[in-house]
């Protein structure tokens, strides 16, 4: 029987497309998508930023510089964060959920994402714990994330369920002993709930 239900964020609770932020860092400096693309990972800041092994101020800073941008932080911020947009899981299914299992958000992100997240997506109230890859200093699909999300699920691995969209997470959390399935579409993960009587209906 399942006691915890784990979430990735990305593409899973909430769709985002880089491109987006691609082009609004373009619009503030002399380079064209494809080399700011090509220049923030040729950074290599990304990953130790969602490590929470660089501050939200250096960082800016540092890809600011690489980028050559004309902007202050706040600016950047909203940017960066420009490439979320809607959202795929309902409320409802969510309080549904939260009402039966601890419901838990597993997630590799940066502060400044974090922080619009939790402050414009009403849906991260249901969630009654969560294990950001800044906050624990590793990020998927390293095992270290996954025992920390274990830890605050409170039960045995598997007893616990687990979506997210990037197949090679799935597979390590399956290697960690999680129930995994691989989000593809809200339709086909309330199949997968189903068919392990996992209820998120009233």
């Amino acid at each position: 029987m399942h006691k915890t239900v784990i979430f990735d964020l990305g593409k899973v609770l909430v769709p985002f497309d880089f491109q987006v932020g691609y082009r609004a860092l373009a619009g503030r400096c002399s380079h064209d998508v494809l080399e700011i693309r090509r220049r923030i990972a040729q950074s290599r800041l990304v990953e130790p930023f969602e490590k929470g092994l660089i501050k939200p101020r250096e960082f800016v800073r540092q890809l600011s510089a690489a980028l050559e941008l004309r902007m202050d932080y706040g600016d950047f911020c909203h940017a960066w964060c420009s490439i979320f947009h809607g959202q795929l899981i309902s409320d409802a299914v969510l309080e549904s959920l939260a009402s039966r299992y601890r419901l838990l958000l597993l997630s590799n992100t940066n502060p400044i994402h974090w922080e619009m997240i939790r402050a414009k997506y009403p849906m991260m109230r249901h969630f009654h714990d969560r294990v950001l890859s800044f906050e624990v200093h590793a990020a998927k699909p390293e095992a270290a994330i996954f025992h920390a999300a274990l830890e605050r699920a409170g039960c045995r691995p598997e007893e616990c369920f687990f979506t997210d969209d990037i197949a090679v997470n799935v597979e390590a959390a399956q290697q960690a002993g999680i129930d995994a399935v691989q989000f593809l579409s809200p339709a086909q993960l309330e199949e997968e709930m189903a068919r392990r009587g996992i209820r998120w209906y009233f």
